[in-house]
């Protein structure tokens, strides 16, 4: 049997016509077959593709090949039967951010297993996230920022009531709770990053970064007028 050929069109609407059916259905006979047949290799391109154009590399698999078959059946087990096509999501967007978030989740955790430390060195174009703290109250940037990242979780429905703003808002704020091993965290990178992950346009993501900016400087301010910021760097 001939394999079928790699191609940009691998995920179509075709695909997603069948994971309808297959969430349809209740017969498991005809999901495995779907599944095998056109739903399996769409899956697998599309973990391949996110892997290699990410350069999602920090694994604890031997091979890349594993590491896409887990993504595959991370898919299969946990986030197929979620899809709900009245939601208005293309299949292909739904799914692909599902396996960028899951896989930069999956690579910090590795990279801290290979690497043992963090990489994450300066937040946009300056700061230094490793301070001394004199006073016991003081708290450092990093962590001030984490709990910066908790408050907007907080705040994501008040701030953001487009859906398309508060994906883009999420997948920020996912980047940072998890930014201490990543080596993109880069201003331009960032942008690049957070454009693929979400299939936004560079002024919806300015929009909800300057957003997010002001929430972060407002609150920044409040805490370091009172002295609970220590900013004397090591």
């Amino acid at each position: 049997m001939a394999r079928k050929k790699a191609s940009a069109n691998y995920f179509t609407s075709e695909t997603e016509e069948y994971i309808n059916r297959y969430n349809e259905s209740d017969n498991q006979q005809y999901r495995n077959g779907i599944f095998t047949d056109h739903i399996y290799y769409p899956f697998y391109k599309l973990a391949e593709n996110i892997i290699h154009t990410f350069k999602f590399y920090y694994t604890d698999v031997d091979r890349i090949e594993d590491l896409k078959h887990e993504v595959v059946s991370m898919l299969l087990e946990e986030k197929i039967d979620k899809f709900d096509k009245n939601n208005g999501a293309k299949a292909y967007s739904y799914f692909g951010t599902i396996v960028k978030r899951w896989l930069i989740n999956y690579n910090n955790k590795n990279y801290k297993k290979l690497k043992k430390i963090g990489t994450f060195n300066e937040m946009e174009d300056g700061y230094d996230t490793d301070y001394r703290v004199d006073d016991e109250s003081a708290i450092t940037l990093g962590k001030f920022l984490d709990m910066y990242v908790e408050e907007m979780y907080e705040q994501l429905d008040t701030l953001f009531t487009k859906p398309s703003e508060k994906n883009i808002a999420d997948a920020i704020l996912t980047i940072f709770k998890t930014r201490q091993d990543l080596d993109i965290f880069k201003k331009k990178a960032l942008y690049i990053y957070i454009r693929e992950m979400t299939d936004c346009e560079t002024p919806h993501l300015t929009k909800v970064v300057n957003k997010l900016k002001v929430e972060f400087y407002k609150s920044y301010e409040k805490y370091n007028d009172r002295g609970l910021i220590r900013t004397k760097v090591l």
